[in-house]
């Protein structure tokens, strides 16, 4: 059955379409807003015998030729998936998977498709809520729908599903998925928000999609097909309770163990003797049918017994309480030859982070469907598998470090000098060597200690910390600067990463629905305390940004010429600029307005090569001495090369105090003579003077200045008295000419 639904958001419809396109998936729905289009599709097929994980895969797919381009390269198609496309994806993973039912474990694969692309309106939101719709009316068992929507701030009014123009300019812009009575995920930046500000995004966000989720509703009710029957085997209540007497008081004791390791040898422990007790009680036959619900209901208990420690003393599985931040040592400077570095430690998390600087040939070029861009500031995260003290394959880095970079990148990005006054292009790396809790805010922490070791001077120092939260009932624990276990167990995790100011960037990923205003208030302004604490320990160790850049960076120095300039300094085919470069080592980059930017370690070098490209971008100054080289010999003068490029006229009645007859009989091509400029033209045309250079003959009369009336030139040649040098052959200026008959 063909449906098609709009509503309308600020005006514009937002379009939904199924029953047309994609008809054997198990649910699929074309999203529409402005001329941009995504066709998402679901299908859930078998379960795999065995596995213990739900197999969910969500891809989000940008094609070229929905912007009408063709994909760069050599294979001209599309291939693996892009950083922009990698993280699309994941802010459909996170909303979604939550709500399939525990223990479904059938594989599901969410496809979103850009098939259209109008370069005004994101795409990756209608990707989100495009995949809540298409769930929504499949047979896929799913507790939906939601609506993903970006909210940015402009000018201090919000706005819904803003175009790409008015997110440059916001202040706030973030992504926010809203269910019928709960926000489920956020993700986005701020320009130092304060915390309050950012929750009114949020209830905004939450405010305008409820027509959106009415609208889903409305169309499963039209065309969704019945949920396919699922039901998740249970433990029988007698064992249930028999593994919380083997298992809560031992774990109760091994979960206040400090060093992780040993925790989870405890844990180990405690499941191995739990699951021998059961196995000779039940008899071999019983256990194995009952080995796997045994296992996570062990898995449970240990949360259960962890979650009542905390709201019941409020002590934490390491012993701290709700508030306090482990303890943390920084280090700046440790590697020899990087521009800039710094390690940082926060309990059992430890990133080595590195900032290093390039030129404008070291930006990266994006190449999106809404056209091409250059980035000059990127960080990059790494988490090697010995960080967790396990062995995994060494490849590329997976969607988890995309992200985990993306949400530090996007923290400091707008801390970072803008490139006009600050012209590098700047990498940060975060190599994460530890990790027990929210090595992304190592990174953050890390990444604002390197930067200011390299000597950039960012507008102020940022610090991020991982929050968590357990509600039972009407009791709420909210926690600072959580582990990684609590980071599973809790009711809500998030980042808020942010200078003394403001917030910078802030992800959420909540569990509860109807979660309090007041509630969100509390959690983000213990967030801030935490923040405020981490920002104090690491201005004890660098409390501004070095006064010099590293020796080991290049030294940018820009400069301004006209535009009209620039092809001398480039020369034809590139000749000219790649000369400078050989010559003195140093990267030389012009931009179309003009401004030239000459980078190179070696000072010497760097000032050699200013002094080239001012030289080859000189204009004559009136009254300047110049050494020029005569280029051409004509009747009435020389032209001499006073400055490259530029020819200048040295006219026969400026060689010499006496008369010259011909250029030649004084001078000749190539030779190199001293020349003072004598005036500049309106049209750019320079006269020369070598006479003026020259002592001044005994006896030497000049010549009186030309006479404003008469137009005679007097003694010295030039006109004579009755006209045209010839005596008596010239009319009197008030003379008619007698007409003819």
């Amino acid at each position: 059955m063909f449906v098609r639904e709009s509503v309308m958001i600020d005006g514009r419809p937002l379009t939904f379409e199924t029953g047309r396109l994609a008809k054997q998936a198990h649910g699929s729905v074309l999203i529409s807003f402005g001329e941009s289009s995504v066709l998402v599709t679901v299908v859930s097929s078998s379960e795999r015998p065995g596995l213990d994980f739900f197999p969910l895969t969500c891809e989000y797919v940008e094609k070229t030729y929905a912007a009408g381009k063709i994909p760069g390269g050599f294979f001209k198609r599309e291939g693996r998936l892009r950083d922009y496309e990698i993280l699309a994806s994941r802010l459909m993973d996170r909303p979604l998977r939550p709500l399939f039912p525990k223990g479904y474990k059938k594989d599901t694969q969410v496809i979103a498709t850009v098939l259209s692309a109008d370069k005004v309106n994101p795409t990756d939101v209608l990707a989100l809520t495009g995949a809540s719709a298409a769930l929504s009316i499949s047979d896929v068992p799913w507790a939906g729908p939601i609506v993903g929507i970006r909210v940015a701030r402009i000018d201090g009014q919000f706005s819904a599903y803003p175009t790409f123009a008015q997110s440059e300019m916001a202040d706030i812009d973030l992504v926010v998925a809203c269910s019928k009575d709960a926000i489920i995920m956020v993700e986005g930046g701020a320009d130092e928000a304060s915390e309050s500000e950012i929750i009114d995004a949020l209830m905004f966000a939450h405010e305008q999609s409820q027509p959106i989720i009415e609208l889903i509703e409305k169309m499963q009710a039209a065309v969704g097909k019945p949920k396919r029957e699922f039901s998740v085997p249970t433990l029988d209540e007698g064992i249930a309770r028999r593994v919380a007497e083997l298992a809560d008081g031992k774990l109760r004791e091994a979960c206040v163990i400090k060093d992780k390791h040993a925790r989870y040898d405890a844990y180990a422990a405690i499941k191995t003797e739990v699951v021998e007790t059961l196995t000779r009680e039940l008899g071999e036959e019983q256990w194995a049918e009952v080995e796997k619900l045994v296992k996570a209901e062990i898995e449970h208990r240990k949360a259960e017994v962890v979650r009542g420690m905390v709201l019941d003393t409020g002590k934490r599985i390491d012993g701290r309480d709700t508030k306090t931040v482990r303890p943390i040592t920084c280090e700046v400077g440790l590697l020899a030859r990087t521009h800039g570095s710094a390690l940082f430690q926060r309990g059992e998390t430890q990133a080595i982070v590195t900032a290093t600087l390039g030129t404008a040939s070291d930006e990266q070029k994006i190449d999106a469907l809404t056209g091409e861009s250059w980035k000059q500031f990127m960080l990059h995260y790494n988490f090697p598998p010995f960080s967790t003290g396990e062995t995994k394959p060494m490849r590329g880095p997976g969607r988890r470090e995309i992200g985990h970079g993306a949400l530090a990148e996007r923290a400091l990005v707008r801390m970072v000098p803008k490139h006009d006054k600050f012209p590098y292009t700047i990498r940060v790396v975060s190599e994460v060597l530890e990790s027990n809790g929210s090595s992304s805010m190592a990174s953050v922490c890390g990444g604002t200690l390197a930067l200011m070791d390299t000597g950039v001077p960012l507008r102020r120092p940022v610090a991020g910390i991982a929050m968590g939260l357990i509600s039972e009932g009407e009791r709420v624990a909210i926690l600072s600067d959580i582990l990684g276990d609590e980071d599973h167990l809790g009711d809500m995790d998030f980042k808020v990463c942010g200078t003394d100011k403001g917030i910078t960037a802030i992800q959420m990923d909540i569990k509860i629905a109807g979660l309090e205003r007041r509630v969100l208030e509390e959690a983000l302004a213990q967030a801030r305390d935490g923040r405020l604490h981490i920002l104090d320990r690491m201005l004890e160790t660098l409390r501004e940004p070095r006064a010099e850049i590293s020796k080991w960076a290049p030294r940018i120095t820009t400069m301004k010429v006209k535009p009209d300039q620039i092809r001398v300094i480039i020369g034809p085919g590139g000749k000219t600029i790649k000369g400078i470069t050989e010559q003195t080592g140093c990267d030389v980059n012009v931009e179309d307005d003009g401004t030239v930017s000459v980078a190179g370690v070696d000072p010497d070098a760097v000032k050699r090569a200013l002094a080239i490209i001012e030289g080859l971008t000189a204009e004559p100054e009136v009254g300047k001495v110049y050494k020029g080289t005569i280029k051409r010999i004509v009747d009435f003068g020389a032209f001499v090369e006073i400055l490259p490029n530029n020819e200048a006229l040295l006219h026969v009645s400026e060689i010499a105090y006496e008369r010259v007859e011909h250029p030649s009989d004084v001078l000749e091509e190539g030779q190199e003579i001293e020349v003072k400029c004598i005036s500049v033209e309106r049209d750019g045309k320079t006269r020369l003077s070598r006479k003026e250079l020259l002592p001044v003959p005994e006896g030497y009369v000049p010549r009186p200045p030309r006479s404003s009336e008469g137009g005679g030139r007097g003694e010295g040649g030039g006109r004579r008295e009755g006209g045209r040098g010839r005596p008596g052959g010239g009319r009197d200026r008030g003379e008619r000419r007698p007409r003819r008959d």
